[in-house]
């Protein structure tokens, strides 16, 4: 779809879906200067305007919706009433009639008033950026738990949209007896129901963050590492995820193809294991509400070893979708500039033709040591050998290699310690394992105290 500026005569209605109702896609997208630095820490300048409304449509196509038409509305200042200017409302009205629209996603996130607003200028649904979000994560999560974590997401969207005129939200429920006083609204009523069940989803996600606690633990206590995949949304991860861990997880070319998060056992080169997690992909002004709702998801991103941010380094946005997640991180209380976690992976390199491979290698050459970039396609298996090496590298370093001796009829203790720890080498010289193994730092004194194990000096 080649998305237009507003102003010029209507394309043609294009269909993308088996969804009866018919929508307008508007991105009413600030008009900055470059050289404006508050418009450039708010991304205005970064992401191309083109690529923001591409996405806003293919997060409409997500659900199936039938696009219309997509368009660009310039706005040179934000109108408290309706967003975008009068003047524009009173075209788009023409557009929406003509159009035989139903539904209007704006892609920017609304204020309650606003959207009551338009709503009743254009006589059609508007759903906003944030409520379009909700509305994807609300028919893809699957488990209880993803379903749990999106009503609560949207019950806090929802709470602050109570402010519509229909006239049931106006009437006064009546107080009961003499002394009840005037009643409640229907409003008030419709928040303090609200209010209660987001008391209850709280508390049943308290449960569920408790159980991963505990899965958590039980991972711990093998000598198992924690890998997490994240990135932009259809970056690739559910496709790297298969071909790391020969799994079958969903993936596919669309926003969000994947919600609820998967674990998987991940063979490294030399025979150790990890555990890598693929997590729902981040994307611009990712809702407030979903970032806290999914707390108890991204715990594994907190808890990994390893970060792996893959990137879409073909997209025309990389730069700014790198910046988008980078962002989330740091609401997640994770620092993205911290080389001995994270490995950045480029991936999709495939749709690249040699030369132009050829200048993506030399500005990964460039890079400093501290901060590589793992070039991948997670579609052919290129560099995944690489990325493999580099992930073993990565929790090697966080983790004591030693050596020691023990009696083979120790039975016991040898059980224990490929229960515990990663064994490098073991080798039997008269009646005793020569053993060389790597252990996590919570159980090396365990190791050293019990079996006289030595630092590792390689030969």
């Amino acid at each position: 779809m080649e998305p237009r500026n507003f102003g010029g005569d209507a394309d043609r209605p294009r269909s993308t879906g088996a969804h009866t109702g018919r929508v307008l896609v508007i991105g009413p997208y600030l008009r900055v200067r470059a050289g404006n630095a508050d418009a450039q820490s708010e991304g205005y300048v970064l992401r191309n305007a083109e690529a923001r409304l591409d996405e806003a449509a293919g997060l409409a196509r997500a659900i199936d919706l039938v696009i219309a038409d997509a368009i660009i509305a310039p706005v040179s200042q934000i109108r408290p009433a309706t967003y975008i200017g009068k003047g524009k409302v009173e075209e788009i009205t023409g557009l929406i009639k003509s159009l035989d629209v139903e539904l209007v996603v704006m892609d920017c996130a609304l204020a309650p008033i606003q959207q009551r607003n338009l709503e009743k200028e254009w006589q059609a649904k508007v759903l906003d950026r944030t409520g379009l979000i909700l509305e994807i994560f609300g028919r893809r999560a699957k488990t209880r738990e993803g379903s749990l974590q999106v009503e609560l997401a949207h019950l806090n969207y929802q709470r602050s949209r109570l402010v519509r005129s229909w006239t049931h939200l106006e009437r006064q429920r009546g107080g009961f007896g003499f002394m009840g006083g005037p009643g409640e609204t229907q409003i008030e009523a419709d928040r303090r129901l609200i209010q209660e069940r987001i008391s209850k989803l709280e508390s049943e996600l308290k449960k569920v963050q408790a159980t991963r606690r505990l899965h958590r633990a039980g991972r711990q206590r093998v000598p198992y590492r924690v890998v997490a995949l994240v990135g932009y949304t259809n970056a690739g991860k559910s496709t790297l995820f298969n071909r790391l861990t020969r799994a079958d997880v969903q993936a596919a070319d669309m926003l969000f193809a994947t919600l609820d998060p998967t674990l998987r056992a991940l063979n490294l080169p030399h025979g150790g294991k990890a555990m890598l997690s693929d997590t729902v992909g981040f994307i611009s002004n990712l809702p407030t509400q979903l970032v806290a709702a999914f707390r108890a998801t991204l715990e594994e991103v907190l808890e990994a070893d390893v970060i792996l941010h893959v990137r879409d380094i073909s997209h025309e946005d990389a730069e700014a979708q790198q910046s988008d997640v980078d962002a989330v991180l740091r609401q997640l209380g994770i620092n993205p500039d911290d080389s001995g976690r994270i490995i950045e992976v480029w991936n999709k390199i495939d749709r690249f033709d040699a030369e132009q491979r050829d200048e993506l290698l030399n500005i990964a050459a460039r890079r400093p040591e501290d901060h590589p970039a793992m070039l991948v396609s997670a579609v052919s298996g290129e560099g995944i050998d690489a990325l493999l090496a580099a992930i073993e590298q990565r929790l090697a370093a966080k983790r004591t290699t030693l050596d020691l001796s023990i009696d083979a009829a120790d039975g016991a203790g040898i059980s224990w310690l490929h229960r515990n720890a990663e064994v490098l080498a073991k080798e039997l010289h008269d009646g005793r394992f020569d053993m060389t193994v790597r252990v996590d730092e919570t159980k090396r004194d365990i190791v050293v105290n019990r079996f006289d194990a030595v630092p590792h000096h390689a030969t």
